[in-house]
């Protein structure tokens, strides 16, 4: 179920909207969920309010324990995996995209003096969609975000990926909502919410390199762990 999830943000976007759902996506749960937000593709327009909302955002996100009171996001599961975020953020600056905010490892900052494996989330600007840090899973709290000219380049680089288990979009457009659930090459589309999260009531999983076998959720779990049999009588 790995992925390399999108998020879009139109320039019709309500931005503070639009901010929240991205640090929901891309950083809570350390970015530690297969269907996080690591790619945040944004429109010509809104993109200058919405980089600089989004780094103001981050800077009041508390990072600590997570078992104390206050704290929004934990320490990263390992320190191999804390490593490996901070060798893609080296990467991300190697290959020319600007650190705009995080991305550094720091102490507990909520007070209760646990240490761990605690990283400040990092978001690059002026990334491009080659880059490695735009195309390898890091499965941590790292964000690049893609500026694009329009609503056709942002579904062309969102599907642009072997990956394809989760994709949203924030527009107020109900045309472009409706065209990017029936046209994003993932399998599970969310407008105007957080990519990341699952309903246990619902089908899960992706599409591409993002999934493997049926769909064990909801009714579809009952389809599949259910034997049919077809049985005839003379009448």
């Amino acid at each position: 179920m790995g992925g390399k999830n999108p998020q879009v943000i139109l320039d019709d976007a309500d931005l503070t909207q639009a901010v929240e759902l991205t640090a929901q996506s891309a950083f809570y749960s350390t970015g530690q969920r297969c269907t996080a937000s690591s790619r945040i593709i944004v429109t010509d327009q809104i993109y200058p309010a919405f980089i600089e909302a989004l780094a103001a955002r981050m800077a009041r996100i508390k990072v600590g324990d997570a078992l104390a009171a206050g704290t929004d996001i934990g320490p990263v599961s390992s320190q191999a995996q804390l490593e490996q975020n901070l060798s893609y953020v080296e990467i991300g600056r190697a290959e020319g995209a600007t650190l705009a905010a995080g991305g550094e490892r720091i102490k507990c900052h909520t007070g209760s003096g646990a240490e761990g494996f605690f990283m400040a989330p990092a978001l690059f600007s002026e990334s491009t969609a080659g880059m490695r840090i735009n195309r390898e899973e890091i499965f941590g709290p790292v964000a690049s975000v893609i500026r694009v000219k329009d609503y056709e380049q942002a579904l062309f680089t969102a599907n642009d990926t072997p990956f394809g288990l989760s994709a949203g979009i924030a527009t107020t457009s109900l045309k472009y909502a409706t065209h990017f659930k029936r046209h994003s090459q993932a399998g599970m589309v969310m407008v105007n919410l957080p990519t990341a999260g699952v309903d246990y009531h619902v089908p899960f999983g992706g599409r591409k390199g993002s999934s493997y076998g049926p769909r064990e959720q909801g009714q579809y779990a009952q389809e599949f762990f259910t034997t049919v049999k077809t049985a005839y009588t003379l009448a």
